[in-house]
């Protein structure tokens, strides 16, 4: 009869190596410490936005990298969008960017405002162009390129990429009245209300709903206006707050569009309550293991112009998500300040559009609705770095970070890293408990100084690390005035 004797059973249980000697069997365990878990990233590109990867820092710093202000991509420009542009969702489809925003008008005989959905497209995320449809009728015509113009408004719209969705049904919008509604439409431009019911009337509902078909949980998903009424107040807010709650997201799931589970709160453990509304979330395409979310901050107590009709300023904040409903804080400082621009110094100035657009082989671009209420409304494009959310930053005395212990397929290691002329970059691998692998040790690994977006690793004995695929590694980093921003394990 064989015995069975395993090592360090204290441990979880992860076998990775197996000797046998005669009818001895003995199974080594990694040294992995109690409440860590060891992180399948199989060829999945990381970030660094949480803590999930991070086992030990030394010398180097999580930093939030804010995004490059350049030029106007949509202003207002015809009697339809005289009183603004706002909450577009911009997406690339069928070889091209198309993008959908409100934009409120007023008719001949009137003033009042009145909400509608436009129109526009771009060949680069940069000149957008806005086509005569000749669908709704404004003023007496149709030269326009606005696409809806119905009781429901703030229209969010996606194309679904579910593989059952009907050709009919191929994009699909949220819109809200006092509830939420949806609407369908076979290519963007013709829509429909697809049931006379709303699909929610859990309200509030007011600002941008947004909906999308995440092909990583394999459904429809929907992050909502709600209310927050607990946790610790945040810098910049109201008393009367305490007692009646603050603006916050909420998320339901479908399967069918139709049927709805019931609203849930995001979770942001222990970040103080603030006022975040118009949230943006979207599925980072690069790294889809993440939810990315950019909400609107809204600091109900300060009134930065004494002259200004209502209270309040905002910016727009920085959350992330591995699960869709618990998101990290880790940064409380802003992600877009309203900056020199003194129309973004008002209430409501400030809102995060919904498009993560690649216009450049090393390049995101972004847009942000800006000076709403103002006659110089508009919305701006922001560019960032691709990965560039956040990085692992290392001062130029140099420091160090390891892994928690992890999976991984491929055969080669790769970065997208920046360093200085001076600074640079190394790598070592190591067993679960910390014992250097032969032959990839930090000795071993050339300096990498460099500034690119997937760079290999590469060791005395060359790149190839397909022998420690599926064991249990972590990675050592001696980063020198240098940032990572993410890894991921390939097969050239």
């Amino acid at each position: 009869m064989n015995t069975l004797y395993l090592i360090r059973p204290n441990c979880f249980p992860h076998p990775s190596v197996f000797v046998f000697l005669g009818s001895l069997a003995f199974i080594a365990l990694p040294h992995i410490s109690a409440g860590e878990q060891v992180i399948d990233i199989g060829s999945r590109r990381q970030l660094f936005l949480g803590d999930h990867l991070i086992g030990k820092l030394k010398g180097v710093r999580q930093e939030l990298h804010s995004p490059v202000r350049r030029d106007i991509a949509i202003k207002p420009e015809h009697p339809w969008e005289k009183y603004g542009v706002s909450y577009m969702v911009a997406f690339r489809d069928q070889g091209k960017f198309r993008a959908w925003y409100r934009v409120d008008g007023s008719a001949l005989d009137q003033e009042k405002r009145h909400s509608m959905t436009a129109y526009a497209e771009s060949d680069n995320g940069i000149h957008w162009t806005k086509p005569k449809l000749g669908i709704i009728e404004f003023n007496g015509s149709r030269e326009n390129n606005l696409v809806w113009d119905g009781s429901v408004e703030n229209l969010a719209v996606f194309r679904d990429d579910n593989p059952n969705c009907h050709p009919s049904e191929r994009y699909k919008a949220l819109a809200r009245s006092r509830y939420l509604h949806g609407l369908v439409s076979p290519d963007g431009w013709h829509w429909k209300r697809l049931e006379r019911d709303p699909l929610s009337t859990e309200r509030p509902f007011d600002s941008h709903n947004i909906g999308f078909w995440d092909r990583v949980t394999g459904q429809y998903v929907a992050y909502t206006r709600g209310v927050r009424r607990n946790g610790r107040l945040g810098q910049g807010m109201t008393n009367k707050f305490k007692q009646n709650g603050v603006r916050w997201v909420r998320r339901a799931t479908s399967q069918d569009f139709r049927h709805w589970t019931p609203l849930q709160p995001i979770q942001t453990a222990g970040a103080p309550r603030e006022e975040l509304y118009t949230n943006s979330t979207i599925r980072y395409d690069r790294a889809p293991d993440f939810l990315l979310m950019f909400p609107s901050r809204y600091a109900s107590g300060r009134k930065p112009d004494p002259d200004w009709k209502y209270i309040g300023v905002n910016d727009i904040a920085f959350l992330s998500s591995r699960d869709g409903i618990h998101f990290e804080r880790t940064f409380m400082e802003a992600f877009i300040r309203p900056g020199l621009d003194q129309g973004n110094w008002h209430d409501r100035s400030l809102y995060m559009e919904r498009g993560l657009l690649g216009t450049s082989p090393t390049e995101l671009s972004l847009y942000c609705m800006q000076n709403w209420r103002l006659p110089t409304c508009h919305i701006r494009r922001y560019t960032l770095r691709k990965d560039g959310f956040v990085s692992l930053r290392g001062s130029y005395e140099g420091g160090e970070f390891i892994t928690k212990p992890l999976n991984f397929v491929g055969s080669q290691l790769r970065l997208n890293v920046s360093t200085s002329a001076v600074g640079s970059v190394r790598v070592e691998i190591q067993q679960a408990d910390g014992k250097v692998i032969p032959g990839y040790e930090l000795s071993n690994c050339p300096d990498l100084y460099v500034d690119k977006l997937d760079v290999p690793v590469s060791w005395k004995q060359g790149t190839d690390v397909s022998r420690l695929a599926e064991k249990t590694i972590r990675l050592r980093f001696e980063l020198k005035d240098a940032d990572l921003y993410a890894l991921r394990f390939v097969n050239p």
